[in-house]
């Protein structure tokens, strides 16, 4: 008797505690996924000394498109709202009054197979700024097989013909994961821009200034280096830059690139790309960027500049990283600063 009795009150007091537990767990928010910390605040303007590595003072083996005396050149890419010719000059333009001066570099990608130089080019090259060209090549192989010669011999007449001196940054990035499949190997990567090299000479386009530019990601782990074709066929040595995924200071994000550049003193460095995300707020983009106008000037090998004013997408109209700051109030605000101080203005040469 006194055993059932206890059965009874047992079962019951577990059923109560369930229930209870039930209406509890209902009530409960459903747990989130742990939000990563905010980075390291940087501070509203630099307040020490970036590291000063890169700092050869020059005289520069830049090629046709000479390095400034002292100083730096700015420049960009800017994505337009629509790829045509007008909308180009359009965005350069927007961009341009924004900042209260005109770029010295404008940056342009092209396929292998398309024109190299296009209208809009010719309207900036008549408005004084130099032309960088971001040529995306095709497999190595097949270019050293004299598979793409007619596309690389039609180019350099068209460069020859343009007559102003150029940038040309032929298969920038060549060290990505997803370019293994197209570059092969280091050695092939060299063999390929040599070849492309040898056919600009042959066809007398001698006003090219050739731009090496790997990922800073490369330097990091160590991989891009292999791919330097030598300093007796790169005028410009580049890297593009960003803080994208990963939150640090410009300095710290360069480091192993411009320990390496230090290593090749006669060659003025250009920062190809650099940009810094959306994700990481209007303050800290602002300050990134002021950081950043003192790691050019602590290291004067950095001779040229290029902002990333564009939101990648991942083909379907959503992007996959925003970096444009032409609609961000604070972060133009710096960009800006960095573009009007007179190291960012030398005298073109």
């Amino acid at each position: 008797m006194t055993l059932r009795r206890f059965g009874v009150v047992g079962w019951t007091l577990v059923l109560a505690f369930t229930a209870l537990m039930v209406l509890t767990t209902c009530g409960r928010p459903t747990p989130q996924q742990p939000v990563p910390p905010a980075p390291p605040p940087l501070p509203d303007s630099p307040t020490g000394s970036p590291a000063a590595i890169a700092t050869a003072t020059g005289p520069f083996e830049s090629g046709p498109v000479t390095a400034p005396a002292s100083g730096a050149y700015l420049g960009a890419w800017v994505r337009p709202a629509q790829l045509t010719q007008p909308e180009r000059v359009a965005a350069v333009s927007t961009l341009e009054r924004q900042l209260g001066r005109k770029l010295d570099i404008v940056n342009t990608y092209r396929r292998f197979d398309q024109d190299l130089l296009t209208s809009s080019d010719l309207t900036f090259t008549e408005r004084g700024s130099t032309m960088m060209i971001s040529w995306a090549g095709g497999d190595t192989r097949a270019i050293t097989a004299g598979q793409y010669d007619q596309v690389i011999r039609t180019g350099a007449r068209a460069v020859k013909a343009y007559g102003k001196p150029l940038l040309l940054r032929f298969r920038w990035e060549m060290d990505r994961p997803n370019m293994a499949a197209a570059m092969w190997s280091p050695a092939d990567y060299i063999a390929a821009w040599k070849h492309v090299r040898s056919i600009f000479t042959a066809e007398g386009a001698a006003n090219v200034s050739w731009v090496w530019c790997p990922t800073n990601e490369g330097f990091v782990g160590g991989y891009a280096q292999p791919f330097y074709p030598g300093d007796d066929q790169v005028d410009w040595v580049c890297v593009d830059v960003y803080a994208g995924t990963r939150f640090a200071p410009l300095g710290e994000l360069l480091t192993p690139f411009l320990r390496w550049s230090a290593q090749h003193p006669t060659k003025p460095i250009m920062i190809g790309e650099f940009g810094v995300a959306r994700a990481w707020g209007p303050a800290q983009r602002a300050a990134w960027l002021r950081d950043a106008a003192e790691v050019f000037k602590a290291n004067p090998q950095i001779r040229a500049a290029l902002y990333f004013e564009s939101d990648p997408d991942n083909g379907n109209g959503t992007p996959t990283n925003e970096f444009r700051v032409s609609d961000d109030p604070p972060a133009l605000a710096a960009f800006t600063e960095l573009a009007r101080e007179p190291y960012f203005n030398p005298p073109r040469r």
